[in-house]
């Protein structure tokens, strides 16, 4: 039995991650291993929980990866931890419908059989905590909501006050507002959590503020009452050796992976190769790339400076090398990237596609893809799921083939995507395989059949 805790909030910004990375932080300073896991489709905060745990942080999405994939990810990520923290998305209830469970937190709390440890924003607030925490307590009856976080209090004094206004669930504690351990954020959200962005000592400071100001060892007997959870068996194949390597982009400008996604891979035989566009003059010796999302926009002058690199990967798709990316990957496999300062970038060149960053979002939300042409991920017919977040638009300027055909989660007309050009295929959606073991499983055959030709 896993012991573990959903820690959900009454809204987006109330300080569910703030409090997610100081509970990691100070519950190894206990000495205890710490599994991190973040609803929803996520791909920044979850390098936040990696840095607080010092090990990787899983997604769990319910619409993406459905029930048994969800369990299935949760038991093997969480094997041989002594505690799980999964910090919810959005509040609690709000998901993919409006009116249902659906890719929400409560969705995933209840499929965990976890208790609820809610976090709201306290600020200029008393007796109405009662109410707003009372509200969700007594919405789902199938949730239970165990325990309240109060975030942004004024001292101590207000923690008291909100502690006598609530009895039921009880209060553990409240964190007050510290603008010197504030996270960066950019247009995306958060900025990355890479160390060079973001000191260590940033860490240690909400570890240190949760310690001061939540019952932790509550908290951890929360997580302890959660009860067994059923035995799910995973549907990705193991293979017995390696049988490709493939070439995972990661670096400043590409880190936006599901950790689930690599995992698969991993099992299925391929070994995964780090390399760097920035900072690597060639590739390493692979049988295949997955190029992932990222801010290339943001280094888009060393990626274009890194004219081997670029060079190396179009030299790569020429020979027929098998290429998968997504959003930060399609970008870089364009012509050029054009920043919002109206700078022009030159990039790999491999899809006839010229790049444009704007202001404001150009998509955003979850979609369903149907494969209609084979590609490097199999023959066509394929279904799978997804999510869009990004600030560019993309213009041909050259003969491609759609692989593709994306409808949204809420409605409308499907529309073609997927850019086809030989082994090559870049797309702007970010893909969960856990939705169709399938995607994984191509990827990895395509790579294996092609293993030593393009070294």
């Amino acid at each position: 039995m896993v012991a573990r805790v959903v820690i959900a909030g009454t809204a987006s910004g109330v300080g569910k991650t703030t409090l997610t990375v100081g509970l990691a932080t100070a519950l190894r300073r206990r000495g205890l291993r710490v599994a991190m896991f973040k609803c929803g489709p996520d791909y920044l905060d979850p390098g936040y929980h990696a840095r607080a745990a010092g090990a990787p942080c899983h997604n769990l999405d319910g619409w993406m990866m459905g029930r048994d994939a969800v369990l299935a990810t949760f038991a093997h990520a969480a094997r041989g931890a002594d505690v799980a923290l999964v910090e919810g998305v959005m509040g609690l209830f709000d998901g993919a419908s409006p009116v249902g469970d659906d890719g929400s937190t409560a969705q995933i709390a209840k499929w965990l059989h976890a208790p609820v440890l809610l976090a709201c924003d306290a600020s200029g607030m008393a007796r109405s905590l009662a109410a707003l925490a009372q509200g969700f307590a007594r919405f789902d009856p199938e949730l239970n909501v165990a325990g309240v976080i109060c975030n942004r209090v004024g001292s101590d004094a207000h923690v008291q006050l909100l502690r006598r206004a609530l009895r039921q669930p009880p209060v553990l504690g409240g964190l007050q507002v510290h603008p010197e351990l504030a996270f960066p954020e950019r247009h995306l959200g958060l900025r990355t959590a890479e160390p060079d962005a973001l000191p260590d000592a940033v860490f240690d400071g909400w570890g240190q503020r949760v310690e001061a100001g939540v019952d932790v060892q509550a908290v951890l007997d929360l997580a302890r009452s959660a009860p067994a959870l059923p035995v799910v068996a995973e549907r990705t194949a193991r293979a017995p050796g390696e049988r490709c390597r493939i070439g995972i982009a990661f670096d400043q400008a590409f880190h936006f992976y599901y950790e689930d996604n690599l995992r698969r891979l991993a099992q299925l035989g391929a070994r995964l190769v780090r390399f760097s566009p920035i900072e690597d003059a060639r590739l390493p010796e692979v049988d295949g790339l997955y190029l992932g999302g990222g801010y290339p926009e943001l280094h888009a002058q060393a990626l274009s400076a890194n004219a081997a690199m670029r060079a190396a990967i179009a030299t790569f798709a020429a020979r027929g090398g098998p290429i998968y990316a997504e959003c930060g990957g399609l970008m870089y496999l364009g012509t050029s990237i054009r920043t919002v300062d109206g700078a022009t970038h030159a990039m790999a060149g491999v899809v006839p596609a010229r790049l444009r960053m704007h202001d404001r979002l150009q998509a955003l939300g979850y979609v369903e893809v149907e494969t209609r042409a084979a590609s490097v991920l199999g023959a066509p017919g394929l279904r799978f799921r997804g999510h869009q977040f990004r600030y560019s638009e993309l213009e041909l300027h050259g003969p491609v083939d759609n692989a593709y055909s994306v409808r949204k989660r809420r409605g409308g007309d499907s529309f073609a995507e997927g850019y086809l050009q030989g082994n090559v295929l870049a797309s702007y959606v970010h893909a969960h395989w856990a939705s169709n073991p399938l995607v994984a499983e191509g990827f990895v055959e395509t790579c294996a059949a092609s293993a030593g030709a393009t070294r």
